[in-house]
């Protein structure tokens, strides 16, 4: 165990949490270098939870934001994947606990639209322990531990051009401080920054992530600039994810770079979406603390549906949803005309296909 990290952290620790007056900021570089030392595992687990609550309890800075990330990227296993644009899905990766995750099914939808697109994830993590898209892959019966390079693989195939990567493969340091995670219970900067990692990049990458709290948008375009991607698109979405509502009208926000390109402040009714609910809640006999499979299969037997061209809530969730992308990526000219081509390729059926 590396005597320097200890000092570190140590140092660290007696600056960030001294109470709600007189804890200070650390540095980027601190940040940076205590959390690769807590991914490295020469930091014990009431020091790493001391640091992440600290941080929490005094409100994380940029610089602080910026530098755990750049830990995370320092100890992940990533790759270049031979694709001009791709999608990096960043749902929240604790997943659903009241609505069924729509989102599970754009990446198949995207790659049949032209857009390779990677989801990444792990199985369950504080704070909400819902339903993942790991449960869902699972479900739908492929495999969800691919290496980074087979997730390379399945999105340079034009047969397929998407896959899931879970967080065990292309971070384990990440991975490892799962249960430590639990224990600390309440959010920390992980959960923030987490989305954010890419593991696979194209020659152009967008990042595409939810969020809840209106300041948000700036913060997060700021942090998918200093990981390296190349765009963002902030969905005001359903439980912090990247569908959304289908009943009521939600910002977004498109940027290159931190430079905010357009926002539109989004009616379903303008795609034609006419729906009384916000979302499709999860089935009043399943609960997500006992039913996670049954909830994963039916999530798996509605998604597959909408691939096959099924009109309802989850159709018109991935028709929103997609339609938002391909205009983020100037695939389309327009939202409606973004709606119109995701709806002939549902129509269609051809995405079927893709779920291999």
């Amino acid at each position: 165990m590396s005597t320097d990290s200890q000092a570190l952290m140590k140092s660290i620790i007696q600056r960030v949490a001294t109470g709600p007056d007189l804890s200070k900021n650390i540095d980027f570089e601190e940040a940076r270098d205590g959390m690769q030392a807590i991914l490295r595992g020469e930091i014990d687990d009431v020091q790493s939870a001391i640091f992440l609550i600290a941080l929490r309890m005094k409100r994380e800075t940029m610089e602080e934001n910026e530098g755990i990330l750049a830990a995370i990227l320092a100890e992940s296993d990533k790759q270049t994947v031979n694709v001009e644009h791709l999608v990096d899905l960043g749902d929240p990766y604790s997943g659903y606990n009241r609505s069924i995750p729509i989102s599970s099914f754009l990446p198949p939808l995207l790659a049949g639209l032209g857009l390779p697109t990677v989801i990444h994830g792990l199985d369950s993590v504080s704070p909400k322990f819902g339903l993942t898209h790991r449960h869902i892959s699972e479900a739908l019966g492929l495999s969800v531990d691919h290496s980074t390079a087979q997730a390379k693989a399945r999105l340079e195939d034009p047969a397929i051009g998407w896959s899931y990567v879970d967080q065990a493969s292309y971070c384990k340091g990440l991975h490892n401080i799962v249960s430590l995670r639990d224990r600390v219970i309440k959010r920390t900067v992980i959960n923030t920054v987490e989305t954010l990692i890419g593991p696979l990049r194209g020659k152009t990458t967008h990042s595409i992530l939810g969020y809840v709290h209106k300041p948000y948008p700036p913060i997060y375009a700021n942090l998918v600039k200093a990981s390296g991607m190349d765009s963002a698109l902030l969905v005001r979405g359903v439980e912090g994810g990247v569908i959304p509502s289908l009943r009521q009208k939600g910002l977004m926000v498109s940027y290159e770079g931190t430079d905010e390109k357009d926002r539109v402040d989004i009616d379903p009714k303008s795609l034609g979406i006419e729906q009384d609910m916000r979302a499709i809640s999860f089935p009043g006999e399943l609960d997500v603390h006992q039913n996670i499979p049954e909830l994963a299969d039916y999530t798996v037997k509605l998604g597959k549906a909408a691939l096959a061209g099924e009109k309802g809530m989850f159709y018109d969730g991935l028709v929103l949803s997609a339609s938002l992308v391909l205009w983020h990526t100037k695939k389309a000219k327009s939202l409606v005309d973004a709606s119109q081509m995701v709806r002939e390729a549902l129509d269609s059926g051809k995405i079927l296909s893709r779920l291999i």
